[in-house]
């Protein structure tokens, strides 16, 4: 029996990503436009057509899918937020009947109502193949193994990378998250090229290796391919010196696919090039909603082109970036790595901290580990912010005196805020099994 086509179906042309790659991905400027618009002018006729809450926004803002004649005329819609997804939980948003939805994904709901995602037949074949694309831009080749240690079931990283890293005609060791010893172990007996990890849970990974009594840069690792978190460039740094490998990043989020919808190509590892042919990026100002130019940091937002179960439009990431120029796939825009979000944003005594601020001090300091936590209390009536470290088996008494100090000045001069630094001991601070809580706040309690 074959599958039932939605009846407004999309614009065919899918990407073969087995053995080669596909062409796709290499598209000249003007033809990657046509078909951007193409896909574009369908996905907003089946979101209209299809999605109730798509119908009512656009109406009320006065604006309907006929009305996009050009890839600009998205700005005239209205933006979807994570909101409007909770508040139609739970299958509000679909767009097919639930005959043609062949999987459900959902985040974890820790801040309210989980956002729940479904897919067609289709939309996972497409997720597996930007996978493909995205792990052959990362280094990946047919037969090579993949150690996959995103956590599996309703978050899409582990299953997402899974079907992926198949699709381009890898061997997947479906590790997840947690057992972090038999981890260990496992890399060191089935000598996988590629790991696919949040970058949090590596640092976990490199202290067990070490903690065994094996160099982390004596196996047969030679790719670690990092997403579900903001991380900085001097925690590549730190991972590369570590084991050897290159890190490179992966970006997606479940409410615009899952990973996959951008990639960084090991060649340059300058940023994630975005699969444009599936996924319109914008740049909005996060405060305004204004639309801003390719350049200008700003909110990234994504329309989904091809979507079908959950047609996505001017979807409100929170991610903090702006568009670049491609290089390594140069018909598609970079987006510059994602350091941090709107709604991670702390404000303390009136100063905006983001911790990837905190992060990159940390790891510049000497003699300390990359293990952090940031806790934020009231003394006083104000906002108190500490920020533990451990030390590690090479830190020295002096570096454990001096860097409370040297970090404290070092906050205040880089982010403006004062903050108290606790040296902690090896293994104080709780480890990350897949994305990482680095924020503690303790202000309502």
């Amino acid at each position: 029996m074959t599958e039932t086509a939605p009846a407004s179906a999309m614009p065919s042309r899918r990407a073969d990503t087995a053995a080669g790659g596909d062409s796709t991905e290499r598209l000249g400027a003007d033809e990657l436009a046509a078909l951007q618009l193409e896909r574009l002018q369908w996905a907003l006729r089946h979101a209209y057509d299809n999605v109730p809450f798509y119908r009512q926004q656009f109406d009320a803002a006065g604006v309907h899918p006929q009305d996009c004649r050009s890839l600009a005329d998205l700005a005239n819609f209205p933006l979807t937020t994570k909101h409007d997804l909770r508040e139609n939980y739970p299958f509000g948003m679909f767009a097919v009947p639930q005959e043609q939805v062949r999987r459900i994904h959902a985040s974890s709901g820790t801040t309210g109502r989980p956002t729940v995602v479904g897919y067609t037949r289709n939309d996972l074949d497409i997720w597996a193949d930007m996978v493909a694309r995205s792990i052959r831009a990362a280094g990946g080749r047919p037969g090579h193994k993949v150690h996959v240690s995103y956590g599996y079931g309703l978050f899409t990283g582990g299953l997402g990378a899974h079907y992926g890293a198949e699709r381009l005609g890898c061997t997947v060791v479906p590790a997840s998250g947690g057992m972090t010893a038999r981890q260990v172990q496992i890399i060191r007996d089935f000598e996988p090229e590629i790991i696919m990890i949040t970058p949090s849970y590596m640092l976990t990974l490199i202290d067990e290796f070490r903690r065994q009594g094996i160099d982390p840069r004596d196996t047969s690792l030679c790719v670690g391919i990092f997403g579900a978190e903001p991380w900085t460039a001097e925690m590549r740094t730190e991972i590369e010196e570590a084991t050897g490998i290159d890190a490179v990043d992966i970006y997606g989020l479940s409410e615009v696919m899952g990973p996959g919808v951008a990639s960084e190509c090991v060649e340059t590892k300058d940023g994630p090039h975005i699969w444009e042919d599936h996924f319109y990026p914008e740049i909005i100002d996060p405060i305004t909603g204004a639309s801003l130019p390719d350049g200008e940091p700003g909110e990234l937002v994504f329309t989904s082109l091809t979507k079908e179960a959950l047609p996505i439009i001017r979807y409100r990431t929170r991610d903090l970036t702006r568009l670049l120029p491609g290089t390594a796939r140069p018909g598609m825009r970079r987006m510059q790595k994602v350091t941090g979000r709107s709604d991670d944003m702390l404000i303390l005594r009136g100063v905006n901290v983001f911790p990837t601020q905190i992060e990159e001090l940390v790891l510049r300091a000497e003699g300390l580990s990359p293990h952090f936590q940031l806790v934020i209390s009231r003394q006083d009536r104000m906002d108190h912010l500490t920020v533990r470290i451990e030390a590690d088996e090479t830190t020295t008494l002096e570096q454990r005196q001096s860097a409370p100090t040297v970090l404290t000045k070092a906050i205040k001069d880089a982010v403006g805020v004062t903050a108290e630094v606790c040296i902690v001991d090896p293994g104080t601070l709780e480890r990350s099994v897949g994305k990482l809580q680095r924020v503690i706040d303790d202000r309502n309690g």
